[in-house]
């Protein structure tokens, strides 16, 4: 049985990267798409992905360690965060710390479908995976209330948005939509204050901006439970998530040690 969960769990994370189906790849997201809108301080930071596949096929070791963007997978994170996500689910299953998993912030859905995928191939019945989106791309940043978010405008990348219907389809393309999916729909600041969740073993955070990190953290870091986990995905590629995680940590004395995954996505388990 755990030789079987273990084949199909990878054959999943396979899928949804697309690293199983590299060589069929043809084109990327172009990056004439961001540079109208590309301010200086984003400009910087994003010297760290390569937009464009230039040749016939992926990069496996882009894909590997999510810098770039595949025209059809269902994840961008690649196959080193995806794996972080599988080790903290399967670490919480394994020690019976109780709570749902949910990321805030899921584009195509890809780690959330993941976590349901390894929940279905563990036979949990009873965890919820909550799928927490505007499904409307991100938010215009209120730089008043949030001067940090200041020159990290993607409201306008139309690729960032992914609506709910099609998220949900994607689930469906692998019989992994039923009632243990749940969707928030909505801005963040709207949507998870009140979302009826009451603990989380798995806290996954992609949200990018100041606000949209400080939003999810403020709602459901307090759910968290002792022995889950808290994942960052762009604590070190984005200035403004980064701040945010370490002004929460610090105004709440959250000493738990921040361990890095790869170039960008972090992770703690909450003691």
């Amino acid at each position: 049985m755990s030789d079987s969960r273990e084949r199909y769990v990878t054959l999943l994370q396979g899928c949804l990267t697309r690293e199983l189906f590299l060589d069929e790849e043809t084109h990327d997201i172009s990056r004439s798409e961001w540079e109208p809108l590309v301010g200086s301080g984003l400009r910087d930071a994003m010297r760290e992905k390569h937009w464009r596949i230039t040749r016939l096929g992926g990069d496996v070791h882009k894909r590997d360690t999510g810098n770039d963007w595949p025209p059809t997978a269902e994840t961008m994170v690649g196959r080193q965060r995806l794996s972080n996500v599988r080790a903290c689910v399967e670490s919480v299953l394994s020690d019976e710390v109780p709570g749902d998993l949910i990321e805030t912030g899921v584009w195509r859905g890809g780690v959330t479908i993941l976590m349901r995928g390894i929940l279905a191939a563990w036979g949990d019945i009873d965890r919820r995976v909550w799928v927490a989106d505007s499904f409307q791309g991100l938010p215009t940043p209120d730089t008043e209330a949030f001067p940090a978010d200041e020159g990290h405008d993607l409201s306008g990348v139309a690729t960032l948005a992914v609506s709910a219907e099609q998220v949900q389809a994607n689930f469906a393309r692998y019989d992994l939509l039923d009632d243990q999916v749940q969707f928030l729909e909505g801005w963040f600041r709207d949507t998870l204050p009140t979302a009826p969740i009451e603990h989380l073993a798995v806290l996954r955070l992609d949200g990018d901006l100041y606000e949209s990190t400080m939003d999810a953290l403020d709602a459901l870091y307090p759910k968290v439970s002792i022995g889950g986990y808290v994942i960052v995905d762009d604590y070190g590629a984005w200035e403004p998530c980064r701040k945010a995680v370490d002004d929460y940590r610090r105004a709440h004395g959250i000493t738990d040690e921040i361990v890095k995954v790869d170039w960008t996505g972090v992770y703690w388990r909450r003691t």
